[in-house]
């Protein structure tokens, strides 16, 4: 497997900086998010040759884009048509550097399909993905807001393209499944997957949570204290259990660090690349 990190999550002062420092710590690769700003569909040719230039000087692979649309996802149709156009653009990026994943947050999938929210994001991440397929990427949507069984259910569903960007901390935190459970049940759509770590404080159903941040305001508020992120090793990931079921499943793909904890990302990070190191050892 191979170790990458968000550019975000160092902190620095911009993208080159952050591929720069990808490079010191030796990783293979960056995620890098996608949907607004610098780096985004709205670029233009000389930017991205300026990328492309500096993630080759650096030695790097972009292991996948961050194509989140924030706030409801893909809850609501009258949205959708704008959220799925630019879905199909970061997909376009995504293959124009070389990568063949973008991960999102879709919102949160209700267990009973019959729903009507259910219907609406089937259709957009089915459309999404079909377009996705015929670029040779896959649309993964990141694990959390719904339980695995929820996900696979809805996965099942869609017609190619639709993937999953497993992030075990985010089910341990919010919902507390098991994430090398979540591995075994959702082997056949993981493509790309966090490197997070985190502890649950309060039991809810994970949905309830997501949809708290949605609404924000106090609802928000009360969302962040049902779990809190902590560094590589500190928190309740079964690391070995859960890196075995990737191997077990033939997974040879990203461990992606993310870190949004509160501290000096800088040595977490470092510190989190080194747990990772020893952790894949005890398990070659």
């Amino acid at each position: 497997m191979k170790i990458g990190v968000i550019t975000d999550c160092l902190k620095m002062k911009d993208l080159p900086s952050a591929l720069e420092e990808a490079h010191a710590l030796g990783l293979d690769g960056v995620q890098i998010y996608a949907t607004l700003g610098k780096f985004s569909p709205d670029m233009s040719e000389e930017e991205k040759e300026s990328i492309k230039a500096k993630l080759k000087e650096n030695h790097l692979e972009v292991s996948a884009l961050c194509g989140d649309m924030g706030g409801c996802g893909f809850h609501d149709a009258k949205l959708n048509p704008a959220r799925i156009e630019r879905t199909k653009r970061i997909v376009d990026l995504a293959k124009e550097f070389g990568s063949h994943v973008v991960t999102t947050h879709i919102g949160v999938i209700p267990d009973d399909p019959s729903e009507p929210r259910y219907q609406v994001m089937l259709d957009a991440l089915t459309e999404c993905g079909l377009y996705a397929k015929e670029q040779g990427v896959t649309l993964a949507i990141e694990t959390g807001p719904e339980y695995p069984k929820t996900l696979y259910g809805f996965l099942q569903k869609t017609k190619g393209g639709v993937g999953v960007n497993l992030d075990p901390a985010n089910l341990i935190m919010i919902g507390g499944s098991d994430p090398a459970d979540a591995v075994h049940l959702l082997a056949p759509y993981i493509v790309h997957t966090h490197a997070k770590d985190g502890i649950n404080l309060i039991k809810v159903h994970p949905g309830d949570v997501y949809l708290a941040f949605i609404e924000g305001g106090k609802k928000g508020e009360w969302a962040c204290t049902t779990y809190q992120e902590t560094p590589l090793g500190k928190g309740s990931v079964p690391w070995k259990r859960y890196l075995q079921a990737l191997k077990d499943i033939g997974y040879n793909g990203y461990l992606t660090i993310e870190y949004e904890a509160k501290g000096d990302a800088k040595k977490e990070i470092e510190g989190a690349v080194s747990f990772l190191r020893e952790q894949l050892k005890e398990i070659a």
